[in-house]
């Protein structure tokens, strides 16, 4: 189905543009500002190891839940509406986490940010296929570099707003961010409104004309991404590359410090760690698109992860920062999944899809990952099993490569039309609700 967006002008695009990428800049800020202040935060609301340990899980755990539960609310009320839910959850969360004074509501509130984070992870790649199905490696390098900034500036703005001011102000100000994202919104939703108005009089012109018109064109197919190799595929490789990159947000300077590292040096290299994720993130849409085998661009980026793994592993303290930019490189994994949610679909439902059920299942596999990290080395005394863990996690992501690397589709899983052929308007409707093309 070819969605009349494709022809739009940049010009009429601009506003999409703008949304998208200030939501991925909000996505991660409130995630990565809290660790930075957890020493502030036990005092004051009385955290300890086990509340601790359950903030860390958070992440993880409800992007897993609502990357599964956002396609259907996309189907039921439109990816643009069902952005506006993401923007309310965070922005309310955020706001009460900032105010409240004990640890069990904080808690309960950091889990309704992440609800909103979880809903824009899984619409982001679908805004991109509907909005900008001509340049999706170009857009998509933008939001991922994007995604990377924010998860790296607020962590190192955040004790020294705290300090200026209070540990409330701290995590309390990247709401503001979140807010901003309604208002290119406002403006894109105000002009397809407008096209939707222009494209059902066209439509009905050509009818009344014995054209096809708007209304003939295909359904939307009912996707089974339980049944899809593809879909199967990206969560596994999702899973494994998240598992990798949550052990290192969540162990590397305790790691580090255990063997010696001054604490200052050891979250340096996690800030390290973060930053690298940008240039892989600028590199990744614009080169894997190009390559008739996207395993190859995997491989590379394995590489990568298995030299950090084996360097901090067996020598720690000499080449440590050679071994955190290996480490730091092998992130281009993550903007790889990113962008095979698009090379792997081929309609802005099909993306919609694939984007929250390889989310849904990757981010669920990968929660357990720093948890296993952490307990096996107290239970064993000895951190090789855990880097063990690690290369276990590597496996599992290049099973998941070869998976997605041939060049099919989740729409090949497709059982039947959702509508029927001779419904026209409500697959008209359909078409626009989800922006299939």
């Amino acid at each position: 189905m070819t969605n009349f967006l494709v022809k739009r002008p940049w010009t009429g695009r601009i506003g999409a543009l703008l949304g998208i990428m200030i939501m991925a800049l909000s996505l991660r800020p409130a995630v990565s500002v809290v660790p930075p202040l957890l020493g502030e935060l036990r005092g004051e609301l009385g955290f300890d190891a086990g509340s601790t340990g359950l903030l860390a899980m958070l992440p993880p755990l409800m992007f897993a839940i609502f990357g599964l539960l956002t396609p259907m609310l996309i189907r039921r009320f439109g990816l643009e509406k069902a952005l506006v839910a993401a923007v309310v959850l965070a922005v309310a969360g955020q706001l009460g986490r900032a105010a409240t004074d004990q640890v069990w509501p904080f808690l309960a509130l950091t889990a309704v940010i992440m609800a909103g984070y979880g809903i824009g992870n899984v619409v982001l790649p679908p805004l991109v296929k509907k909005y900008f199905p001509d340049r999706v490696g170009i857009v998509t390098a933008g939001y991922v570099t994007l995604l990377s900034v924010g998860t790296a500036i607020s962590p190192q703005l955040a004790v020294p707003v705290a300090g200026a001011s209070s540990w409330r102000v701290s995590i309390g100000m990247w709401a503001s961010l979140s807010l901003l994202v309604l208002l290119p919104w406002i403006t894109q939703f105000l002009r397809d409104r407008r096209e939707k108005h222009d494209a059902g009089t066209l439509a009905g012109q050509e009818a009344h004309q014995g054209g096809r018109g708007l209304g003939s064109q295909e359904p939307v197919a009912r996707l089974r991404p339980w049944r899809s190799p593809v879909a199967w595929g990206l969560a596994i490789f999702l899973a494994g590359n998240s598992a990798q990159t949550y052990v290192y947000f969540t162990w590397l300077p305790p790691y580090l410090s255990g063997q010696g590292v001054d604490p200052a040096t050891a979250g340096s290299a996690l800030a390290y760690f973060a930053i690298l994720g940008l240039p892989v993130s600028l590199l990744v849409p614009l080169w894997v698109p190009r390559l008739k085998n996207p395993i190859v661009a995997i491989g590379v980026f394995a590489c990568f992860w298995l030299a950090g793994h084996l360097g901090l592993y067996l020598s720690p303290l000499d080449g440590t920062w050679l071994w955190v930019t290996f480490a730091g490189l092998g992130q281009g994994t993550f903007a790889t999944a990113l962008l095979m949610v698009n090379l792997r679909s081929r309609t802005t439902h099909g993306s919609a899809v694939l984007s929250g059920f390889s989310q849904g299942i990757g981010y669920a596999g990968a929660g357990i990952a720093p948890l296993f990290f952490g307990s096996i080395h107290d239970a064993t005394g000895s951190w090789s099993l855990s880097f063990a863990m690690l290369g276990v996690c590597l496996l599992v992501m290049l099973v998941g490569a070869v998976l997605i690397n041939p060049k099919r589709y989740i729409e090949d899983s497709a059982e039947g039309p959702l509508v029927p052929a001779a419904g026209h308007a409500a697959a008209v409707k359909e078409e626009w609700r989800t922006g299939s093309e």
